[in-house]
């Protein structure tokens, strides 16, 4: 096989895996361009320069300049949550994988690459957990904050927002304004996905 067929053939089972895990487990639950085009050309861009690292067409001093930089960039707006920072880190260390074994291990392609997948799978439905998300509102009746009207003051708040509101912390109080600052936190498979998409905007992956 030439050296250019190794190399599309590499490159085209390298990106339908990095495809598979974007388009069919990250992208259901973030619908961002922008982390979708981040990880696919993060992708994209490491498995070449692993190639140019692996045939000695670069020198290895140029490649850990790269992954130097690499390592210092830094995204200028606002701070990327936790699970697009997993899935950043997985899209950059499987192409530094496939690089090596797609062609020489074929095996080691094959496992690394659907271990990956499935635990990102299972991972992503939840499957033997419960979640929680958490959702900060600001509420109006500070007579229902005091303990003893701790189940009134869940009844109030579900009956309000339409969510299974589990518990509630409490933040800012406010008494001349009459508020007091939320976080509610409900049960995240008790609604259908529908439902989630057309309630308050959820903060949880800022905790």
């Amino acid at each position: 096989m030439s050296l250019l067929l190794e190399s599309l053939l590499s490159f085209g089972l390298n990106f339908a895996v990095a495809f598979f895990i974007v388009r069919y487990i990250y992208y259901p639950r973030q619908r961002k361009q922008s982390y979708v085009m981040a990880l696919l050309v993060l992708n994209t861009v490491v498995f070449f320069v692993m190639g140019l690292l692996n045939q000695g067409d670069i020198g290895l001093g140029v490649g850990f300049g790269l992954f130097a930089i690499f390592s210092i960039l830094r995204y200028r707006t606002d701070t990327i949550p936790i699970r697009e920072m997993t899935y950043l880190f997985v899209l950059i260390a499987l192409p530094v994988i496939n690089s090596v074994s797609i062609i020489a291990r074929p095996q080691a392609f094959l496992v690394a690459n659907t271990a990956t997948i499935g635990v990102l799978w299972l991972v992503e439905r939840g499957w033997g957990f419960r979640y929680e998300k958490r959702k900060t509102v600001t509420y109006g009746r500070i007579d229902l904050i005091r303990p003893e009207h701790r189940q009134a003051l869940l009844d109030d708040l579900q009956q309000l927002t339409g969510l299974p509101v589990t518990r509630v912390s409490i933040g800012r109080l406010n008494f001349v304004k009459g508020v007091v600052d939320l976080k509610v936190y409900y049960d995240a498979h008790s609604l259908n996905a529908e439902d989630d998409d057309l309630s308050l905007e959820d903060d949880s992956s800022e905790s």
